[in-house]
C-alpha cells in the first residue's frame, strides 16, 4: 500500500510539472507574440516624413533592392516618409544583376547606406543612428 501511494505522489509531482511547464509556455508564447505584433506596427503616417526628407538633404544615399528584406524591414521603419529617402534601386527588374549605378559604387550588401563623410554602412541602421550620422533630428513627438 505504501509503494501505491508513494507511485500516486510521484505521479501527481509529475503531472503538477507538466502543467506549470505547458503555463509557462503559454505565457511565453503569449508574450513573444505580444512583442512581435508591437515591433511590427507601423509608425504614425508622416512621423518620419521631414526625416527622411533631411537625411535626403545631406546627400546620403541608400542603396537597396526590391527583394531584399532587410532593405524591406529599414524603409518600413519610416513609415511613410520611407517615399522621401533617397533610395537607389540596385537589382535589375529581372534580378538578373546590379544597376550599373550599383557597380559603380561598388554596392556589395543591401542595404547600403552611404554618408557624405565618405563612410558607409550595411545592414539595417536604427533610426538613432542614422540620425547621429546624418545630424538630422529625430521627431520628438508620437
Amino acid at each position: 500500500m505504501k509503494d501505491e501511494a508513494k507511485q500516486q505522489i510521484a505521479r501527481d509531482k509529475k503531472a503538477r510539472r507538466v502543467k506549470v511547464a505547458m503555463w509557462i509556455c503559454i505565457v511565453i508564447a503569449a508574450l513573444l507574440a505580444i512583442f512581435i505584433y508591437i515591433e511590427t506596427i507601423p509608425p504614425p503616417a508622416g512621423k518620419y516624413d521631414a526625416f527622411a526628407k533631411c537625411i535626403a538633404n545631406t546627400s546620403t544615399t541608400f542603396y537597396g533592392a526590391f527583394w531584399c528584406p532587410h532593405c524591406h524591414d529599414q524603409k518600413a521603419e519610416f513609415g511613410t516618409g520611407a517615399q522621401y529617402l533617397p533610395y537607389v534601386e540596385c537589382s535589375l527588374p529581372d534580378e538578373s544583376g546590379q544597376t550599373p549605378a550599383c557597380i559603380a559604387k561598388g554596392i556589395q550588401e543591401y542595404p547600403t547606406w552611404h554618408f557624405p563623410d565618405g563612410s558607409s554602412s550595411t545592414g539595417v541602421m536604427s533610426l538613432q543612428a542614422l540620425s547621429e550620422k546624418t545630424g538630422c533630428p529625430l521627431p520628438t513627438s508620437t
